[in-house]
């Protein structure tokens, strides 16, 4: 609907202006918004105020101007036009409009909110990419189930979402893994050994080392600790990534591509990203290390690339991984990074600057997750040691709850994750309450006994126009901003739309259903109310699709 009205509105004021009422102009950014407010209208629109100055009229009889053209070209969609405030122009959709909207979701079932303003553009979505030096924390996990869902939603309007995960293979957080199992290699084999603090702790550090054991006993016990280590560091990784692996498909999610950092050292790209910045003169040398001068782009201060020992920062790794990912071809570029990440992306941005590809680069920083039972934070996990694993949560709650409270905020702010909400059995649980809506619409149609493809073959025969309830009439004005929460999304990438509006969706059905007798003696009234539940059904089914979200027909 919304590009509907920016549609009509481009419309009236070219309208206007070949009669002479508008001088000549380039038609500005045309905004309709969904209206919150009943008696406001279902949409309203502020190009009055925006074309006033231009056209050297007030907004009121600019915005009169607009709506008696917009009346005349738009009679069957709105029960009315009007102009409010200062100037604003509200939309009130007509009852046949909706009506004729049950048939159009009835038709288009699942592909429903499919859109073509991807254009099928290529965009990179790199999320999650958690060091294979440990289990994914909830962190982790937000970031992964932010990342997927927008690229879901991404596909559903018209792009074509690569998933890429980066492994963090290289520098010396690797070789600390090594390192720290090492020790509990030789803990377990009997050596008194101190554990130094600064090494990985938790239980997962003693299963790989404990199943090192099991696979070659006290062997390695005779090599060097270089040689040892650099056996474990190898051994760790493959272990680790395999769990995260594990982990990330049992929650949905597939990644076309797993970049290792490795890579960037084996092609030499670190070392020509670096050329490349050096011929375009934002290198220098200090104090025996190798600089970017990102300070003259934004950052706070320069960025050390190659450090005194002759070693690449993480940074000149994230120069390398962009310049790669750039010379791929995307149309756009999307980082989602973990709230620890968020002093990188100044930097970051700086060197896409430099490199040229600065607008096609969009960083998200996520914000951290706070577990919170009976009102008290839980700090710890027994198997990590210091955070909670995603898979701890999932086994606690399940993994329907755990993605819905993950998305239901936007991720720049930070979640206080209720696990007393999360397990409740009942209307306060915003997942149960989505859920229990799509159950109870498959149970009516049970208790019908009309089968939902008979309904459908005699969909053109069926009086959509009994639906007059002003629960019914509410109830498919939700249904229809499905494709402009899916427009939206797109554009600003804010995924909590998804289930916020599902929670909408769900709260209008339960009214309806409360206020409307579904079957009923008129067998008429029925089938019509029966082919409104069912687009519910539908819709509801679209935006639990998208958040990976079950639908169980019995709860």
């Amino acid at each position: 609907m919304k590009q509907i009205i920016k549609k009509i509105i481009k419309e009236a004021i070219s309208s206007l202006q070949k009669e002479g009422v508008f001088p000549q102009f380039k038609i500005p950014e045309i905004k309709a918004e969904y209206q919150e407010e009943k008696t406001l209208g279902d949409y309203s629109a502020n190009i009055a105020m925006i074309l006033a100055k231009i056209v050297k009229k007030n907004p009121i009889e600019t915005a009169n101007l607009l709506s008696s053209k917009l009346k005349v070209k738009s009679s069957r969609l709105f029960e009315k036009i009007e102009v409010a405030g200062r100037g604003f122009i509200n939309f009130f959709l007509s009852k046949e409009y909706l009506q004729n909207q049950v048939d159009e979701i009835l038709k288009q079932g699942n592909k429903f909110g499919q859109l073509k303003i991807g254009k099928n553009k290529k965009i990179n979505l790199e999320f999650c990419s958690a060091n294979p030096t440990g289990p994914l924390h909830l962190g982790h996990g937000r970031g992964a189930l932010w990342g997927n869902t927008l690229a879901n939603v991404l596909e559903k309007a018209g792009h074509k979402a690569i998933r890429e995960y980066f492994i963090n293979d290289y520098g010396k957080q690797i070789l600390l893994l090594g390192k720290s199992i090492d020790v509990r290699y030789k803990e377990i084999l009997g050596e008194e050994i101190e554990i130094s603090p600064d090494l990985y702790q938790g239980e997962y550090i003693k299963e790989i080392a404990q199943e090192i054991i099991k696979q070659n006993k006290n062997r390695y016990l005779k090599q060097s600790d270089e040689e040892r280590i650099k056996v474990f560091t190898e051994f760790g990784i493959k272990k680790i990534l395999n769990e995260i692996k594990k982990i990330l498909e049992k929650i949905g999610i597939k990644y076309n591509i797993w970049f290792s950092e490795k890579n960037l050292f084996k092609k030499n790209l670190v070392k020509k990203a670096i050329q490349i910045l050096k011929k375009k003169g934002f290198i220098y040398e200090k104090e025996g290390a190798i600089w970017f001068n990102s300070i003259k782009f934004g950052d706070d201060k320069d960025r050390v690339l190659i450090k005194t020992d002759g070693e690449p920062t993480y940074f000149a790794s994230d120069i390398a991984y962009h310049l790669d990912k750039n010379s791929r071809g995307y149309d756009l570029i999307i980082n989602i990074w973990g709230a620890d990440h968020w002093g990188y992306k100044a930097r970051l941005m700086a060197a896409a600057k430099v490199l040229g590809f600065e607008q096609k680069l969009k960083i998200i920083v996520g914000q951290f997750v706070r577990l919170v039972e009976k009102k008290q934070e839980i700090k710890m996990s027994k198997r990590a040691g210091t955070f909670v694993t995603l898979e701890e949560l999932i086994n606690e709650i399940g993994l329907d709850a755990v993605k819905f409270f993950f998305l239901n905020k936007s991720i720049d702010t930070h979640i206080d994750f209720d696990l007393n909400l999360a397990r409740e059995r009942s209307e306060k649980n915003p997942v149960y309450y989505l859920q229990y809506g799509y159950a109870r619409i498959h149970s009516v149609f049970a208790k019908s006994k009309i089968k939902i493809q008979k309904l459908k073959s005699q969909l053109k025969n069926q009086n959509l126009k009994l639906l007059n309830h002003p629960s019914e009439i509410w109830l498919i004005k939700q249904l229809i901003r499905f494709p402009e929460i899916i427009e939206d999304i797109a554009r600003d990438y804010q995924v909590q739309k998804i289930p916020q509006y599902s929670l909408d969706l769900a709260t209008a059905f339960h009214r309806f259903y409360q206020d409307c007798q579904v079957i009923s003696e008129n067998q008429d009234l029925t089938r019509a109310r029966l082919m409104l539940i069912l687009a519910v059904k539908i819709v509801i089914k679209n935006t639990t699709d998208l958040m990976g979200i079950s639908t169980p027909e019995r709860m």
